[in-house]
């Protein structure tokens, strides 16, 4: 059929009346945004163009959502401090003046930082090194020292690093106390009185750093000569040893002897002194 040809009833060839005009789009996009809203649970719009309600969805995903925020916000500040611990409270990165106590307390989130260290237990620092001794002779020597957390705060705040102060605390310690010792001594009997010297020595430091901890023991576990001479050192001990032990052999052996000799030797001058006494009385007889 021909365009516009006679009979068609006045049809454009895809079955439109030329009067209709073109279809409006602004009215199909106002149907397909009151669809989605019926399927969303909104009210769509009215015939005049106004919303006729909210979205009761959108609201509801809302308010959990900052519900959940403020859950997790809540959360985040929870702490629970065992019987050991104590708190160091930061504010806005500002030491303050709160240490928090064993239990459960709460701090602000992002506002407040809390370091949290165990002030009960007994914490071990070995440490070794080569000393020069006070007859000029290198020795070896290994130890440990025994520590708490004495002040939370100062260990915490006072210095960067507590364990590497009190490592050079104690190198210097040593060094001290060993190069004012005899090696004899740094390697027999001395070793008891040097663990003493050195942990006072050693708290002294730590007092005047700041660091908030308290030494309660030094243990001396060895001292050696180096590996370069160890055995001529070794070779010398165990000659002094085996001088101790003949010593105390020869020493044990006179015990033993001497009270026998004197015991015999008595009895022989009591057997004389009957002797000499029978011999009188049998002279005065005659």
């Amino acid at each position: 059929m021909a365009w516009n040809e006679p009979g068609n009833g006045g049809r454009d060839p895809w079955g439109n009346r030329q009067d209709e005009g073109p279809p409006d789009l602004d009215e199909a996009f106002k149907k397909l945004q009151n669809n989605l809203g019926k399927m969303f649970g909104g009210g769509g719009q009215s015939s005049g163009g106004r919303s006729s309600g909210g979205n009761p969805v959108s609201k509801s995903i809302l308010w959990l959502a900052l519900l959940g925020a403020a859950v997790v916000y809540g959360m985040m500040g929870v702490y629970t401090l065992d019987e050991q611990e104590r708190g160091v409270v930061l504010r806005l990165g500002t030491a303050t003046e709160s240490i928090l106590m064993p239990g459960l307390s709460w701090q602000p989130p992002l506002i407040d930082k809390v370091i949290i260290h165990n002030v009960s237990r007994v914490r071990s620092h070995p440490q070794q090194a080569e000393m020069l001794t006070e007859d000029e002779n290198i020795v070896k020597v290994k130890l440990t020292v025994q520590y708490v957390i004495d002040d939370v705060k100062a260990f915490a705040l006072n210095v960067k690093s507590p364990e590497q102060s009190l490592y050079q605390s104690t190198e210097s310690a040593v060094r001290h106390v060993v190069g004012s010792t005899e090696m004899d001594r740094v390697l027999t009997e001395g070793r008891a009185i040097m663990g003493t010297e050195i942990k006072t020595r050693i708290q002294d430091y730590m007092n005047d750093y700041g660091t908030g901890i308290a030494v309660t023991q030094v243990n001396i576990d060895e001292t050696a000569p180096p590996d370069a001479v160890r055995e001529a050192f070794d070779e010398v001990i165990r000659a002094r040893e085996d001088e101790v032990r003949v010593r105390n052999e020869a020493n044990a052996y006179a015990n033993k002897v001497i009270p026998e000799a004197r015991g015999e030797a008595q009895r022989y001058l009591e057997e004389a002194e009957a002797y000499r006494r029978q011999v009188v009385a049998e002279a005065r007889g005659e």
